[in-house]
C-alpha cells in the first residue's frame, strides 16, 4: 500500500505526475489550453490545486479549468470536461487539454485503515489519440446518498465518515444502473447489442478488489437475465436467482457467490490482469480506475494486439456520482499513433519499476507516519514538515524529481520543492 508522510500532499503528487507527463510527451506548454484536476483530498476550501500546478507553465496563463470534486469520481468528470473542451475548441485553438487526478486515501485506526493508498494520474487529451472515448456513450447514475463524506463543520480531519455496507450496496447498484443505460445508448447510437464479451477489458473503480468480482458477476448475470448472451448448460446455476427481488441481490450472499463463481473466467481474462497497481498501491481514489488503464497498456504484447478493441470503464464516487463509458483503441498504424503507444508503454514500465524501489516499513511505522499527517492537519504556522526535521530524514527521501511540501508559512501558504536526480531533498533549495 502506498502512503505519504507530512512532506507530501495532493498538490505535490499532482505536480510530480504533471511534470512527468510534460517531460515524457515533450509538449510545448503554449499548446496547452485546458487543465482540470480531479481530487477529493482538499488542502484548501477555496484555492484549487490546479492553480498551484500553474507554476509549471511559467508565463503561459491562458489555460482554462479548475478542480472537480466528488469523492473518487472527480477525476472522471475532469476527464469528461477535458474531452468536451477539445470538441468545443480544437478547430479554433489547436491546443490540447490535460487532466490530472490524485488523492491520498487514509482512514482512522480500525478495519478500514488497510484499504488506504495514494497515487496520481495525468493524461494529455487531443484528437487522433491512441485511446478514444466513444462519443455519446456515457451513462451516469447520480443521486444524493450519505455513504462516505468529510464534513467541514466540527471535523478538522482527513478521515471520512463511512457507512460501509451502505456504500458497497450503492456501488453495486450504480454498476447495475450505468451498465443498463450504457447498453441502451449503444443500441441507439451504434445499432449493436453489446454484452460483457464485447470488450477486451473491464476496468472498475477499485476500493478493494473483492468488490470488483461482485460488480462483474452482476453484469454477467444481467446479460444472462436479459438474453444478451447465449444460454448454455452452465447457466443453470443462475436460474434460481432470476426471480429474486432486486434489492435482495445487493446483499444476498448466495447470489453473490453464484455470480462471482460463474464469471470467474471473465474475471481472469478481462479484469484481474489489469489490477497490478491497485493490488500494490491500494485505493488511489480518483486515480484508482485509471491505474488499470496504465496496467492494461503495460502488459500489452504489441500495438497491433490491442488496436480496434473496446474497453468498458466504470467510475464511482460516494455521495454519489457514477458513470460507465467505453474507450476504443485507435486502429490506425500512423507514425503518431505508434509513437503514442511507445511513449505510454515506456511510462507504464517505469511506473512498474518504481514500485520495486519503494521503502518497506512495518505497520507500526505506518501508524506513526499517519500521526505525522494528523499533526499537519491541526498544525500551527509557520510549519516545516516533520519528515524534513527528523534526524533520520533519509528515510523519507523521495524518487528523483519528486515534488514535496517544503513548508507552510505564517499566512498558511504552502511552498513546494523538488528532489534532485538522486531523490535527495535539499531544504535550502528554492521553493515554488
Amino acid at each position: 500500500m502506498g502512503f505519504c508522510a507530512d512532506h507530501e500532499d495532493v498538490a505535490s503528487l499532482c505536480l510530480t505526475v504533471l511534470s512527468t507527463l510534460l517531460e515524457n510527451t515533450k509538449i510545448d506548454i503554449s499548446s496547452v489550453g485546458f487543465l482540470c484536476v480531479g481530487t477529493e483530498t482538499l488542502i484548501d476550501k477555496s484555492k484549487s490545486v490546479k492553480t498551484q500546478l500553474m507554476e509549471l507553465f511559467g508565463d503561459q496563463t491562458d489555460i482554462e479549468g479548475v478542480d472537480v470534486k466528488n469523492a473518487c469520481y472527480g477525476g472522471t468528470q475532469a476527464l469528461f470536461h477535458a474531452v468536451d473542451w477539445i470538441y468545443a475548441n480544437w478547430s479554433n485553438e489547436r491546443r490540447y487539454a490535460i487532466v490530472v487526478m490524485g488523492d491520498i486515501a487514509v482512514y482512522e485506526a480500525g478495519p478500514a485503515r488497510c484499504t488506504g493508498g495514494a497515487g496520481a494520474f495525468a493524461a494529455l487529451i487531443g484528437p487522433n489519440a491512441l485511446f478514444s472515448i466513444d462519443k455519446g456513450l456515457r451513462a451516469c447514475h447520480i443521486a444524493n446518498f450519505w455513504d462516505f463524506y468529510k464534513p467541514v463543520v466540527g471535523n478538522s480531519s482527513e478521515y471520512a465518515v463511512v457507512a460501509g455496507s451502505e456504500s458497497l450496496r450503492a456501488y453495486l447498484s450504480s454498476v447495475d444502473s450505468t451498465y443498463e443505460r450504457y447498453l441502451k445508448k449503444a443500441v441507439k447510437l451504434t445499432k449493436q447489442d453489446l454484452n460483457v464479451d464485447s470488450f477486451v477489458a473491464l476496468l472498475y473503480h477499485a476500493p478493494f478488489c473483492t468488490l470488483l468480482k461482485k460488480a462483474l458477476g452482476r453484469m454477467v448475470f444481467s446479460d444472462f437475465k436479459n438474453g444478451r448472451r447465449k444460454n448454455t448448460d452452465s447457466h443453470s446455476v443462475l436460474v434460481p436467482f432470476l426471480a429474486m427481488p432486486y434489492m435482495d441481490t445487493l446483499s444476498n450472499r448466495d447470489f453473490s457467490a453464484a455470480v462471482v463463481k460463474f464469471s470467474q473466467q471473465t474475471w481472469l481474462s478481462k479484469v484481474e490482469p489489469n489490477l497490478f497497481f491497485n493490488k500494490r498501491v491500494g485505493n488511489m481514489y480518483t486515480a484508482s480506475l485509471y491505474a488499470q488503464l496504465v496496467a492494461f497498456l503495460g502488459r500489452s504484447e504489441s500495438l497491433c494486439s490491442v488496436q480496434g478493441h473496446k474497453m468498458l470503464l466504470f467510475s464511482y464516487g460516494s455521495g454519489l456520482a457514477s458513470a460507465m463509458f467505453s474507450i476504443t483503441i485507435n486502429p490506425s498504424r500512423s507514425p503518431d499513433i505508434i509513437n503514442q503507444y511507445e511513449v505510454m508503454k515506456k511510462s507504464s514500465k517505469a511506473a512498474s519499476e518504481r514500485l520495486e524501489s519503494r521503502v518497506k516499513v512495518s505497520p507500526e511505522r505506518y501508524t506513526e507516519t499517519l500521526k505525522m499527517r494528523e499533526e499537519l492537519i491541526s498544525c500551527k504556522v509557520p510549519y516545516t514538515p516533520m519528515a524534513l526535521r527528523m534526524s533520520n530524514r533519509a528515510e523519507f527521501d523521495l524518487f528523483p524529481r519528486t515534488f514535496y511540501l517544503k513548508s507552510i508559512d505564517n499566512k498558511w501558504r504552502r511552498l513546494y520543492g523538488q528532489s534532485d536526480e538522486k531523490g535527495l531533498i535539499d531544504i535550502s533549495a528554492p521553493s515554488c
